[in-house]
């Protein structure tokens, strides 16, 4: 059995969420997916619109997740230890980076492959987030 695993704030959820959830499941047979507890979004400088309980009974609904945890720190080789998964599905914005460059190389040496698959252009919750406030600004 293979055992896939992402994580995200999942706020305002979109195509884009639901694209990346579809196409890891896709890959895998159990998808286990960390939704960012409210304190930990902080991490993105911002406050979530859907509070972290909701978030993670929206992703729960998804068919094609078979299981919620919650990412309540950054550290992902934490999380393998405790979950034990062979994938790791992460958007190819942060593809090359310095952090993620170093994760691949920790994960490898476990047998842990990362999976980046293409950032939905023109779609994230900051976008709509960012929408939503001119439409409420232009409305006053």
């Amino acid at each position: 059995m293979i055992i896939g695993y992402t994580t995200g704030v999942f706020d305002l959820f979109h195509i884009g969420h639901l694209n990346l959830l579809r196409n890891a499941k896709g890959m895998c047979d159990k998808l286990i997916v960390g939704v960012t507890s409210d304190d930990l979004v902080a991490y993105k400088n911002k406050k979530a619109v859907i509070n972290f309980d909701e978030r993670m009974e929206i992703v729960r609904a998804i068919e094609y997740v078979d299981a919620v945890v919650p990412q309540e720190h950054m550290d992902k080789f934490e999380a393998w230890k405790k979950l034990k998964f062979d994938l790791m599905f992460v958007g190819d914005d942060w593809y090359q980076s310095d952090k993620w460059q170093e994760l691949e190389q920790q994960f490898n040496e476990v047998g842990v492959r990362i999976v980046y698959f293409p950032y939905t252009k023109g779609t994230s919750s900051s976008l709509i987030n960012d929408v939503l406030l001119k439409l409420r600004n232009d409305s006053f």
